[in-house]
């Protein structure tokens, strides 16, 4: 591990964290120098026979250096405090926002605990890397080298000693710190398994206990976690051995400059005011790198926790960013008040280069009052198309739609009424645009202030489903979005509240909204103005080889 994580780039306001931090420790250097130098000269003026009141300026000047010293360290403390909170805030809303940026393609992926625990646990270690280590390294690159010097400068001899030994508490850091930094890694592991198999268990609990399966995961929860207890004692012991590991070549090599003044001031070599300023030299050049050493198991604590943060930050956006999708989608919005012309559409299961196709050469034309239903089977890319039509995953083609309003196969409902899930993003709730958007959503019989779990806890599979289908038609009717589109809506409902729901969407296609639904119930194919009907396709080498993956469009006539 580097000495400064070089992605701190990333975090702009980290810049006036090392600032002050440097100016800071040019000051404490100069308060190091300036007492040893004062306390030194006071002590020979007494042994010499000065008068107290002779002495008095000195000890003035002392008392001010004390002071002074004692500021700036607690300003120091408060450069680290304020720099950790401000970096934490900014990773962490650029996170957020990559997240938001690479889309549930990139999501899809990667376990949603996990990520929720890098954005909040992962960063939280940074406090003690930047109240702990990242101050001592500062002071350590500035005042080490300088009171080195000094001490050359006063004493060659003690200054040779120093130079010489000074090395000998980098080897150790490196040493340590390679050990350090494994076990660290392991320890972030082991709690985002944790954190994971813990919510898995929690989200799966009913199913479990259908199934009679609840208790055998006490034992696993508990296994998991002693893993982690493990884990983070072999940390702390390891952080408790290099601690003594650095004190002890430390205090040896001051021991050596001692021995080496005691001896020559008893042979009359070294003056009393030269060895006494050495003297209280030598133990505050060695005690930043000491303390950077003892402080660097915070460092990889931060860095490696930290590690899953800067990895989404630095995506490559070729490989792994569908904003060029999301951007030529974007672009088209505001061109057509509804509607969406959806023309020669290539839907890449990754990067577009890797010509893997989950849609090949699809070209459909959704018109506003029309309600228009695609099917297929599993894999055929019903999806694929939806997620690119939100600019979600990687396209070539053009895609020309007004502002869509979308529920996925997921609700995806938050804690809180419903009438708040309904309303989400909105700077204006309306109440009764709440009540109309669950009446078209076959969802009216659901009472607006029932107030959910987590992840809609309190609802039925069903419940959820059509919450969610209302919190789309909520944002199609305060934005007037001219495109709805719906994925799987129906999936959890009996064939009367399917219908219902099927009435609602047929309302909202008659005023004017082109209505797409992702779906393989037989009452939406039945009540679709337009079917499209895709076929499983073959994976291509090339897009020219590729066969269409539109195999069937037809009309079930006009708008009713």
């Amino acid at each position: 591990m580097k000495p400064v994580d070089a992605r701190l780039r990333y975090a702009a306001s980290a810049r006036l964290f090392f600032g002050l931090g440097g100016v800071l420790a040019a000051l404490q250097t100069a308060c190091i120098v300036g007492f040893a130098w004062l306390v030194s000269s006071t002590v020979v003026a007494a042994i010499g026979g000065a008068s107290l009141s002779m002495l008095v300026p000195s000890l003035a000047a002392l008392v001010g250096v004390i002071v002074l010293r004692s500021a700036i360290v607690w300003l120091m403390e408060v450069n680290a405090a304020r720099g950790s909170a401000i970096v934490k805030s900014e990773l962490r809303r650029k996170v957020l926002a990559s997240v938001a940026r690479l889309g549930p393609g990139w999501l899809a992926g990667r376990s949603s605990v996990r990520v929720s625990t890098m954005v909040t646990t992962g960063l939280d270690a940074l406090d003690t890397y930047f109240a702990k280590y990242l101050p001592q390294l500062i002071l350590t690159a500035i005042a080490t080298p300088v009171l080195v010097v000094v001490m050359l400068v006063a004493d060659l001899t003690s200054g040779v000693i120093v130079v010489l030994t000074l090395p000998l508490i980098p080897v150790f850091m490196v040493l340590i710190g390679w050990a350090t930094q494994a076990l660290q890694a392991a320890q972030w592991e082991k709690l985002g398994a944790l954190s994971s198999g813990f919510l898995d268990v929690v989200e799966g609990l009913s199913t479990l206990k259908v199934f009679g399966r609840e208790k055998r995961q006490v034992g696993r929860i508990r296994a998991v976690t002693d893993q982690y207890r493990v884990s983070t004692m072999k940390v702390l012991r390891l952080s408790f051995l290099s601690g003594f590991a650095l004190e002890l070549a430390a205090s040896l090599s001051v021991a050596l400059v001692a021995v080496s003044i005691g001896l020559r001031l008893v042979g009359g070599d070294l003056g009393l005011g030269v060895g006494l300023f050495v003297l209280m030299l030598a133990p505050e050049a060695f005690l930043p790198l000491r303390q950077v050493g003892a402080a660097f198991h915070a460092a990889a604590d931060g860095v490696a926790a930290t590690d899953a943060v800067f990895e989404v930050l630095s995506a490559d956006p070729a490989a792994a960013d569908p904003a060029p999708a999301a951007a030529r989608v974007a672009s088209a919005l505001g061109e057509r008040t509804h509607g969406a012309a959806i023309t020669r559409l290539w839907v890449s299961h990754g990067p577009l280069d890797d010509a893997r196709f989950a849609v090949q050469d699809f070209s459909a034309e959704l018109r506003p009052g029309t309600l228009t239903v695609l099917a297929g089977p599993s894999g055929a890319g019903k999806s694929s198309i939806v997620g690119a039509m939100l600019g979600f995953v990687p396209f070539s083609g053009t895609i020309d739609a007004a502002p869509i309003a979308w529920a996925g196969q997921r609700p995806s409902l938050l804690a809180g009424t419903v009438f708040d899930n309904l309303t989400l993003g909105s700077e204006d709730p309306s109440r009764a645009l709440v009540e109309r958007a669950l009446a078209l959503a076959a969802a009216d019989d659901i009472d607006s202030a029932i107030v959910l779990g987590v992840n809609g806890a309190g609802l039925s599979v069903g419940q959820a489903q059509r919450v969610a289908v209302a919190r789309a038609v909520y944002r199609l009717l305060e934005r007037d979005c001219g495109v709805l589109l719906l994925d799987e809506p129906s999936s959890a409902l009996d064939a009367a509240t399917e219908a219902r729901l099927i009435a609602g969407v047929r309302a909202l296609a008659a005023g004017g909204v082109a209505v797409l639904v992702v779906s393989h119930r037989d009452a939406f194919r039945l009540a679709a103005d337009q079917l499209l009907e895709l076929a499983a396709p073959a994976l291509a080498a090339e897009p020219s080889s590729a066969t269409a993956a539109l195999s069937a469009i037809r009309s079930t006539g006009a708008v009713r």
